[in-house]
């Protein structure tokens, strides 16, 4: 494959337009999708017409709803979420009837709608717009929730949204739009439940997602001399690849769950307990989450930076775990 270096947003609007060529049925929903300064849709309106690329007034109620109607006459909508945040004001029409027509039909519906939305801290947006809330998604059935921490993967990943039959949310970390990567320009798909190992191990197993895979690097880097840590990205919250978590815990025997989402009844919680109830005899330390805390996103930027994950406190969990030896 030819791959060359591209960034995170050329990335998605790359896998956008090869599945627009692809496939007449993918059609693309949103707020300013049409708009130039627009990084991950720039270009489509031009090369696909005002049927397929379709700005939507700022109410994510009728738009989501609008897909949905879509994807069950057998298109395949890609829905823009401005942020996610902004979902909240239809999670009836995403919770309700996206994630449960298919379940409810007797398989005879499908909704192969996918939700793109970008996510989380470090802009100084505040508290109801800067979440990550992909753990609220994954808590209802029948909704894939996947979360790229890099352009090969987003690539990837989207294109095999959108092919999927069922419905999915994909969650693009607004600083990571910028982030270069070698991306092949050919069309190729990534299966979805699939973790990746972004770093061999042997003392502490960091498992983690999102732009925090690359936070939890540079703690392993900054220990590397100390201590051997096993960097996993899980790429989904759903499905979940327990597999990977626990092959990786019976080899280094330490757990550290990373977060940007927050702590209570989230992705860490999701990951300590199936190390607990699938690998608690290979455990050798307590497990511990490194997430956000249970308060919402200050605006302020300097409350901002300690409210967030980061390396500092990353590093903080591998060196107490890898105490217990």
């Amino acid at each position: 494959m030819d791959e060359r270096p591209i960034t995170f947003a050329e990335a998605i609007n790359e896998a956008l337009k090869q599945s627009m060529m692809k496939d007449p049925e993918v059609i693309l929903l949103g707020e300013n999708v049409t708009s130039s300064w627009r990084p991950t849709t720039k270009g489509l309106l031009e090369e696909f017409g005002r049927e397929r690329v379709r700005d939507t007034p700022i109410s994510e109620t009728a738009f989501i709803g609008a897909g949905i109607g879509a994807s069950i006459l057998s298109m395949r909508p890609v829905v823009e979420l401005m942020l996610v945040d902004f979902g909240l004001v239809a999670m009836d029409q995403i919770l309700n009837q996206l994630a449960k027509t298919h379940y409810m039909s007797g398989g005879a519906v499908k909704t192969p709608l996918t939700i793109r939305a970008s996510y989380g801290g470090g802009t100084s947006s505040g508290a109801t717009h800067s979440e990550s809330l992909y753990s609220l998604f994954a808590h209802m059935p029948g909704i894939k929730v996947v979360v790229p921490s890099n352009p090969f993967d987003a690539k990837g990943l989207l294109l095999s949204c959108i092919r999927n039959d069922d419905p999915e949310i994909f969650m693009e970390h607004r600083l990571l739009y910028d982030l270069k990567g070698h991306v092949p320009a050919e069309d190729y798909v990534l299966p979805l439940g699939e973790a990746k190992v972004v770093q061999e191990g042997d003392d502490v197993t960091v498992f983690t997602i999102g732009r925090m895979v690359h936070e939890a690097i540079q703690a392993a880097q900054e220990l590397k001399d100390k201590v051997s840590v096993e960097v996993i990205d899980a790429r989904t919250v759903v499905p979940l690849d327990e597999k990977a978590l626990i092959s990786s815990i019976e080899k280094t025997g330490r757990l550290v769950v990373v977060d940007e989402d927050y702590e209570r009844c989230g992705f860490c919680a999701e990951v300590t307990a199936i190390a607990a109830n699938k690998a608690f005899e290979y455990l050798k330390a307590p497990i511990l989450r490194v997430a956000s805390p249970n308060v919402p996103i200050p605006y302020n930027p300097t409350l901002e930076k300690r409210y967030l994950p980061n390396r500092d406190k990353i590093v903080s969990a591998i060196k107490s775990v890898a105490r217990y030896a």
